[in-house]
């Protein structure tokens, strides 16, 4: 939910998922500055919730048009 408005209020694409080992995992599409800024607040900040020991991200790429419409949470 917190991550999913984080999302949405800084214009980028893609997704969050928890998973089972209690990680999470996603993907996030948009302009560079906007993917540098959720990236900045999933690595310090997260949800009032959140534990954060670390964040890593990988599978980085540039894209020439968007492939995921909207942000959210996947279940």
């Amino acid at each position: 939910m917190y991550t999913e408005d984080q999302g949405k209020k800084l214009g980028v694409n893609g997704w969050v998922k928890n998973t089972r080992q209690g990680t999470v995992i996603g993907q996030v599409q948009g302009p560079p500055d906007k993917v540098k800024e959720m990236k900045s607040w999933l690595s310090k900040v997260g949800s009032p919730s959140s534990r954060i020991d670390r964040a890593e991200f990988t599978n980085e790429k540039e894209i020439s048009k968007l492939e995921i419409r909207g942000f959210g949470t996947r279940y």
